[in-house]
C-alpha cells in the first residue's frame, strides 16, 4: 500500500504536545502573580494574603477552563463501517477519475509503474494479500482515509478509482472492491485486500490466496459475470449473498478428469492449492533466442525446473520463461530473492 503516513488521528482528549502548551501557559501565569506577591511583600502583609487567595482562585478557574476545553476538542476519528454490517460489497458507480494517485508513472523500491489509461478489460490471474490496523485512518493515494472495514483494494497501475470483482480460486469465494490506493510493492503480488475484502474471500487467516481479478464497468453492468450482478444487487438491497449461490464462471471451475466439478464437490477442507499451477514468470519475449539464452544462465544458478511457453496474441507471437510448476505461494516466494540477485527485475507470480 502507498499511503500518506499522517498521524493516526487520536480520539478524545488532545495529545500531549496541546496539554503541555496550556500547562505551560498556566504555569507562567503562576510565576507572575508570585511576582506580583514578592512586590507586594515589602509594603504590608495583610494585602498580599487577600490578593494572594483572589489569585489562586482565579488560577485555579482558567486551569479548569484550560483542561476541559481540552477535552472537549472535537477528534477527527475515522468512523469506519461497523463490522456487523457484513462488509456489504462495493457498488459500482460511474466516477471521474481520481485528481490524486493516477500520475503516468511512478518508481517505488527502484522499480518504475505505469498507470493504466483505462481498466477496460482488465482481467488477470495472481496472488492477493490484505493490509489492514496499521494502515486505518491513514490516507490512501487518492486522499481518502483508508477504512479497513470498507470493501476496497490496492493495484499498483490500475486507474483510481476502479471497481473490480475478484474471486479466491481456492475456495470459490468472491466479492466486488474499489481500488482506491496503491500497492502492493512486495513479493509480485496482484493486489492488496483490505480486512473486509480478505475477510469475505477468506484469506485473512493464511494471508494470500490465488485470486482471478475482473474490472467491472460501472456504465455497462450487462458486461459483468453474473456472480459480480448478484452480489451488487444484494448490496443495493442492503444484505449479502451467500457465496454458494455466486455462480463461478468455467474457466474458474476446478477440472476434475474430462468434467468440471461443482461446488459442491470441492472438499470443504480449503488448500493452498487446488489444481491450479503456479508459475514464476521471468520475462516474455518477442524473440526465442533471447528467451532461451536466458533460460541457460538461470538454470545454471537456480535448481528449479525452467520452461518456455508460447502464446498467440493478436499482435505478436511471445515466449513466456517460467519457473514451475510450483506447488504452493511460498515456495515461488522463496525465488523471487535469487532472481532479484541475478539481475531479474520483475519476476510475476502468474496462475495458470
Amino acid at each position: 500500500m502507498l499511503a500518506v503516513k499522517n498521524p493516526t488521528p487520536k480520539g478524545g482528549a488532545c495529545d500531549f504536545v496541546t496539554l503541555a502548551g496550556r500547562f505551560w501557559y498556566i504555569h507562567q501565569i503562576a510565576v507572575t502573580i508570585n511576582g506580583m506577591r514578592m512586590d507586594y511583600n515589602a509594603s504590608t502583609e495583610q494585602p498580599v494574603r487577600r490578593w494572594w487567595r483572589l489569585c489562586g482562585v482565579v488560577l485555579v478557574f482558567v486551569a479548569v477552563v484550560f483542561v476541559a476545553g481540552c477535552s472537549s476538542v472535537p477528534s477527527p476519528v475515522l468512523t469506519p463501517t461497523s463490522p456487523s454490517s457484513g462488509f456489504r460489497d462495493a457498488i459500482p458507480t460511474v466516477e471521474p477519475r481520481s485528481k490524486y494517485g493516477n500520475p503516468p508513472l511512478y518508481d517505488v523500491k527502484g522499480r518504475r509503474y505505469y498507470v493504466m489509461t483505462s481498466a477496460q478489460g482488465y482481467h488477470e490471474r495472481g496472488v492477493a494479500s490484505w493490509y489492514g490496523p496499521g494502515f486505518h485512518g491513514k490516507l490512501t493515494s487518492n486522499r481518502e482515509p483508508y477504512d479497513m472495514y470498507g470493501m476496497t483494494a490496492a493495484h499498483t497501475t490500475l486507474p483510481l478509482p476502479t471497481y473490480l470483482y475478484v474471486t479466491n480460486l481456492e475456495n470459490r469465494h468472491a466479492a466486488v472492491l474499489r481500488v482506491n490506493d496503491r500497492g502492493p510493492f512486495e513479493k509480485s503480488r496482484l493486489i492488496d485486500l483490505s480486512y473486509a475484502g480478505a475477510k469475505r474471500l477468506g484469506l485473512e487467516g493464511p494471508g494470500t490466496a490465488l485470486v482471478e481479478v475482473q474490472a467491472l464497468d460501472p456504465a455497462n453492468p450487462s458486461s459483468w459475470p453474473s456472480g459480480a450482478t448478484l452480489l451488487v444487487e444484494a448490496a443495493r438491497r442492503g444484505g449479502n449473498v451467500a457465496q454458494t449461490e455466486v455462480e463461478v464462471p468455467v474457466t474458474q471451475a476446478r477440472r476434475a478428469g474430462n468434467g468440471v466439478q461443482s461446488d459442491a464437490e470441492i472438499p470443504s477442507t480449503p488448500k493452498r492449492i487446488l489444481s491450479h499451477v503456479l508459475y514464476v514468470q521471468v520475462g516474455a519475449f518477442a524473440d526465442r533466442n533471447n528467451a532461451e539464452r536466458l533460460r541457460q544462465q538461470l538454470m545454471g544458478t537456480l535448481a528449479v525446473h525452467c520452461t518456455i511457453s508460447v502464446v498467440q496474441t493478436a499482435q505478436q507471437t511471445l515466449y513466456r520463461l517460467r519457473f514451475g510448476p510450483l506447488d504452493s505461494v511460498e515456495s515461488a516466494d522463496r525465488l523471487i530473492e535469487p532472481l532479484n540477485q541475478l539481475g531479474v527485475r520483475d519476476p510475476r507470480i502468474v496462475v495458470d
